[in-house]
């Protein structure tokens, strides 16, 4: 017997992919109703201002997941649950720009101005403060790429 995706499946990304659609946006108290919605069902922040590319997944539907609001997470991407992509703190400048292909593993928290090259990995409850080339695998706290 074989599985196939519904057409509709409900979670943390397909409400964000309605509210930060330009023609809601320009209806200012519609987006930020519909995070504090995605807030109250999947537990997870996802700013409208947030980029997130085509085909990326959030497993288990975006649980407790956090993205900065100048986030940029490319096409492809897979996202665990607990993950953070954010800031490192009020008054430093930067968020983590995030390549194509890309898997960060549960836990796990890219904090600051980081770049993550195209098809790297990042580690289960990694703590990644630098750049990750393209084609590696990140782990450890802080991380190190290996």
């Amino acid at each position: 017997m074989s599985h196939t995706k519904p057409k509709f499946y409900l979670n943390a990304v397909t409400l964000y992919r309605f509210y930060s659609h330009p023609s809601i946006r320009k209806i200012p108290l519609i987006p930020k109703i519909m995070e504090s919605i995605n807030y109250f069902i999947f537990n997870c922040s996802i700013p409208a201002s947030a980029v997130i590319g085509k085909g990326t997944y959030f497993s288990h539907r975006g649980m407790a997941v956090v993205i900065h609001k100048n986030a940029i997470i490319g096409d492809d991407c897979v996202i665990g649950t607990c993950v953070t992509l954010g800031g490192r703190g009020k008054g430093i400048a930067g968020a983590p720009v995030v390549g194509n292909c890309v898997v960060i593993s549960t836990g796990a928290k890219v904090l600051g101005d980081v770049r993550i090259g195209n098809f790297a990995t990042v580690g289960a409850n990694s703590v990644v403060l630098k750049d990750v080339p393209e084609n590696m695998t990140a782990v450890g706290v802080p991380a190190k790429n290996i």
